[in-house]
């Protein structure tokens, strides 16, 4: 299966963490979880003032999504008071970048009070198929997961919502995820590949190259309504010195700088390649 985008025009996204490390969850993916002592940063604040830079860098580096992530199940008051405060600060600057939020599990009227802050979009992926979730995590369910994504919808804000693929699930399994997916209709579909650590339960992605290239060309044809498929973590360990082939396979976005535990590619070395290839990276304005 093979989608070219011809157009070789894309979009990129730059993810902030804004609070890292502080999980209670046991997702089995995932080095943010305090139960797995993964040796990463951890901290429960990032200074507004860095964030605020970290916007302006991004910007110029060519991205036009920017997520302010935070580590946790979902949203509490003061997380939430934090992210909006965050997202303030960011808006006062008129970048025009799309203003993305990911803070797990929200009501509605917690995403109504992002919106009011200047949020442009909340990203909650479904992470996989709803009947293998219960082998990778345990402390919440699938179905919250999904209403959080009606959530976001019911007030108005623009649905993010993807998935990780090389967890130990079947073909079926990752079918059904995008199937749940699509009948969510997102605007952009962020396609994460698993990043093993040696402190995780999983110890091993059980996608081939091969099999992530076809995952992007399926995505991109059971989700015919995202105006984005997006290669988020694992790029770079996924695909090696083929990871702009994503985009003959019907990609049209991609992270870029640092991921959230893990380091990608410099922005240089990505734009560069870009420009070498001739692909153009839009920077509309929000």
């Amino acid at each position: 299966m093979s989608v070219t985008n011809k157009s070789k025009e894309i979009f990129l996204c730059a993810i902030c963490n804004i609070e890292s490390g502080t999980c209670n969850e046991d997702c089995k993916f995932c080095t943010q979880s305090v139960k797995y002592k993964a040796d990463i940063q951890r901290y429960k604040k990032k200074a507004i003032e860095q964030i605020v830079e970290e916007a302006k860098r991004a910007r110029a580096n060519g991205a036009n999504g920017f997520c302010l992530v935070t580590a946790g199940k979902g949203l509490n008051d003061k997380r939430l008071a934090f992210v909006c405060e965050a997202a303030r600060a960011v808006k006062k600057e008129d970048l025009g970048l799309i203003l993305i939020a990911c803070n797990g599990t929200a009501s509605v009227e917690q995403l109504q009070t992002l919106k009011e802050a200047g949020v442009d979009a909340y990203n909650h992926n479904l992470e996989t198929a709803r009947d293998f979730y219960p082998e990778i995590v345990t402390t919440h369910t699938w179905d919250e997961r999904y209403q959080t994504c009606k959530n976001v919808k019911e007030v108005g804000l623009r649905l993010v919502c993807g998935g990780i693929f090389g967890l130990g699930e079947t073909q079926e399994q990752r079918v059904s995820m995008l199937e749940s997916i699509a009948s969510l209709e997102p605007m952009n579909v962020p396609l994460n590949f698993f990043h093993p650590n040696e402190a995780l339960p999983l110890v091993e992605n059980t996608v081939s190259r091969e099999e992530a290239f076809e995952l992007i060309a399926l995505a991109r044809k059971m989700v015919p309504s995202a105006m984005k498929i997006m290669v988020a973590g694992g790029r770079e360990l996924m695909f090696g010195d083929e990871q702009y082939k994503i985009f003959e396979k019907g990609a049209n976005a991609f992270v870029i700088g640092d991921y959230l535990t893990t380091a990608g590619r410099t922005p240089a070395d990505d734009i560069a390649e870009l420009e070498k290839q001739g692909i153009k990276v839009i920077r509309e304005r929000n």
